[in-house]
């Protein structure tokens, strides 16, 4: 089955379908796209987000906000570990073929591109949002009733916590944090006529941008607040001009195999951070050149991108405005449905799971079922021992409460805190804190893998022994992400899976390696090789003449070895589907190399995050010999090589139908928030089609998985998986 064949039905789609770029496929350059470049065209598939006109205006602007966060983030992790290499004269060529200079390069500039569209976007919505009654200001003038309020608040509630500071020799430069906004501003002393440079900072804790008071919503940033008040700030002063800054600064932190103590050396490099190398400078308004230059000398930038506008800066804080009370500007209110397996059982999560293995699917059924599986196992007085994985549970964490209150009630409890999750290191310091204190085993885990496996499990003792009752995710343990992301949680009892949970937490907490599993294959040791298996049985089966496919749900990538499986399979006839949310490096449809394979990404109103991996085992129709897995591993190189990760093998009838025949098949038709890779990089909006399909809203409005298996199948509203290229069952 080729995605292509089964959605693309626009008298174009022929074509565009056979048309492929030949390459050299002997050479490194040719057979992938950069990485960087890869993130970047998948922030620029949010940012087109942006421009939708099917969406409501403020989810528009919500997602030029993230495009903004996006960015920053790239800016401060990615780009800094090129900028970081060439200091260090480290010369490893990308997967591309790019030296890290010339990366940075390149990166550069697509950035600049992004940040000018970001810009258009901007200055659009801003007329679109005037016109919805929903006022931005700049320097433009006010009625004299929001003039007045300004004023009162700016001298009340702006003016005692921000402190001007003169730039001379008899004052030091100030220490700028990361994402730190300043204003500069040019003055002249009236008294003497003698120049000064100031400088305001923008303390963290004053909001991004200010709501004024009134029958019509009006919003104004803090720096432009500020700068409309430069003389009630300078009096004495006349105000020759002023210009806005912010910087980003490295916010990686490297791990050095010989920590002593893993907690102490993360409570510290938290600190080292804050203190990074600067990594971008961005520049507002029509900056002094005097002033520009006093910047780039006291802020001492090596090699760091300096970008000027006339718009605005940091567009991660136009999320504030998102908030604005107007329901018609929104997308429709969306409740998570409970499971209705479980209320059948009255609300009795283990009986459920006892009669059969259940499966959910984020964010269209609660996550509260996750946190109810750990509540119910801490008052159920037949439960004698928990254990949990927590990579990112966010700063108000049921979950964590949960495991508190198991401990709190006699239950042994042991959480693997990962502390060496990216920007969540602080909270989970604390989270292991407050775990700790309340007589929860903490383990850290390793300290040059992370712990990305998301595993919860339950011992019970019960009338034959002990029972073990386990959850397998795709995502974290975030309630909040949770609303948003697309994950799957999968629920069993089977006893092998049990063993081998043990085993996994016995690795994790003790090095002990399991010399065997039963069912999971676990990264770094098997999960690489297992799927090498799989893709290798598919490449027989396509030698053998019979029906070979595979096809993956994944967040990213990137990892040539796997890359050059799936272009080996390929090769060999394969048919491959592959639904890749962010960064992929794979080439699609490259004659002599990848003509097979296709490649689509799905952008909506929620974030695709669940990991699936399909084989169809040599099947016409992918029914129970389908080979199918759930992971919490991305197709890249940290995943499979430096991480500890899970592929589970869905083997229960049911959860195996609703997995493939509902989830990925759903994944697969959606066409109205699906974009297509080209050989060339380039991404596509898929054309109209006959019968177009959403993904999120069809399974916004229809049953829930974890109900009697009948989403997709029910009333034959989206044909069956098939492998018959362009005809449907």
């Amino acid at each position: 089955m080729k995605t292509k064949d089964m959605l693309d039905t626009s008298p174009e789609s022929e074509d565009r379908v056979e048309t492929v770029e030949t390459v050299d496929i002997g050479t490194r350059p040719a057979r992938y796209f950069n990485r960087e470049l890869s993130w970047l065209a998948f922030n620029e598939r949010v940012l087109a987000e942006a421009s939708n006109p099917h969406y409501p205006l403020l989810e528009r602007l919500r997602f030029l906000s993230i495009s903004g966060s996006n960015i920053d983030e790239f800016l401060t992790v990615r780009v800094a570990g090129l900028a970081g290499q060439i200091r260090r004269q480290i010369e490893e060529l990308s997967i591309d073929g790019l030296t890290p200079t010339q990366a940075l390069a390149v990166t550069h500039e697509k950035v600049q591109e992004l940040e000018q569209i970001q810009q258009q976007s901007w200055t659009e919505l801003k007329v679109q949002l005037a016109e919805a009654g929903i006022r931005v200001y700049g320097g433009e003038k006010m009625d004299r009733e929001r003039e007045k309020w300004l004023q009162r608040y700016f001298l009340e509630d702006i003016m005692p916590v921000i402190t001007p500071q003169a730039i001379d020799p008899a004052h030091p430069f100030p220490f700028v944090a990361n994402q730190g906004i300043g204003v500069m501003f040019s003055l002249t002393r009236i008294a003497d006529q003698a120049p000064v440079m100031e400088m305001v900072l923008i303390p963290a804790p004053l909001p991004r941008y200010v709501r004024i008071p009134g029958e019509e919503a009006a919003w104004i940033s803090i720096e432009d607040l500020i700068c409309r008040n430069a003389e009630e700030l300078f009096p004495g002063f006349r105000v020759n001009g002023h210009g806005v800054f912010r910087i980003l600064r490295d916010s990686d932190i490297e791990i050095e195999e010989d920590a002593e103590d893993l907690v102490r050396y993360y409570r510290t490099a938290i600190q080292r951070r804050r203190r990074g190398r600067i990594i971008v400078l961005q520049l507002q308004g029509k900056f002094n050149p005097a002033a520009e230059e006093l910047l780039r000398a006291q802020l001492g930038l090596d090699r760091a991108l300096i970008m000027k506008t006339e718009g605005i800066i940091g567009f991660s804080g136009l999320s504030a405005i998102c908030d604005e009370d107007r329901p018609e500007l929104k997308f429709e209110p969306y409740s998570p449905r409970y499971p209705e397996r479980i209320l059948e059982h009255d609300g009795d999560i283990f009986a459920a799971i006892r009669e059969k293995d259940i499966v959910i699917q984020h964010p269209y059924e609660s996550f509260e079922v996750v946190i109810d599986f750990l509540r119910q196992a801490a008052r159920d007085p037949d439960v004698v021992a928990i254990k949990q994985t927590l990579y990112r549970a966010g700063k108000q964490s049921a979950i964590v409460n949960a495991l508190i209150g198991a401990a709190e009630h006699g239950k042994s409890v042991t959480a693997v805190v990962e502390l060496k999750a990216r920007f969540d290191e602080e909270q989970n310091l604390l989270w292991a804190s407050q775990l700790e204190r309340a007589g929860v085993q903490v383990i850290y885990g390793f300290v040059d893998w992370k712990t990305h496996a998301k595993v919860s499990m339950v011992v019970r003792r019960e009338a034959d022994g002990l029972k073990t009752y386990c959850h397998f995710g795709t995502g974290n343990y975030h309630p909040m992400t949770a609303r948003i992301y697309t994950d799957l949680s999968y629920f069993t009892a089977e006893p092998a899976a049990g063993r081998d949970v043990g085993r996994l937490f016995n690795f994790i907490t003790g090095y002990v390696e399991p010399k065997r599993t039963e069912l999971l294959a676990i990264s770094p040791m098997s999960l690489r090789s297992t799927l090498y298996d799989r893709i290798d049985a598919e490449i027989a089966h396509a030698r053998e003449g019979k029906p070979a496919a595979i096809w993956a749900k994944l967040n990213s990538l990137t990892d040539p070895e796997l890359i050059d499986k799936l272009y080996e399979a390929s090769q060999a006839g394969v048919d491959i589907d592959l639904v890749i949310r962010g960064i992929c490096c794979l080439r699609p449809g490259i004659a002599g190399l990848s003509s097979n394979i296709v490649v689509k990404s799905i952008i909506g109103r929620f974030l695709e995050h669940g990991r699936i991996w399909a084989f169809a085992n040599g099947a016409h129709l992918p029914n129970q010999r389908a080979k199918l897995y759930i992971t919490s591993a991305d197709g890249m190189s940290r995943n499979l090589d430096r991480r500890v990760e899970i592929l589970v093998p869905v083997r229960n009838k049911t959860v195996h139908d609703q997995v493939l025949d509902q989830v990925m098949l759903a994944n697969l038709l959606d066409t109205e928030q699906s974009w297509l890779l080209a050989p060339d990089g380039t991404y596509q909006r898929m054309g109209e089609v006959e019968v177009p399909f959403n993904l999120h809203g069809y399974f916004m409005t229809n049953p829930s998985l974890s109900g009697r298996g009948a989403s997709l199948a029910s009333g034959r509203k989206v044909p069956k998986l098939s492998l018959r290229r362009g005809n449907l069952t």
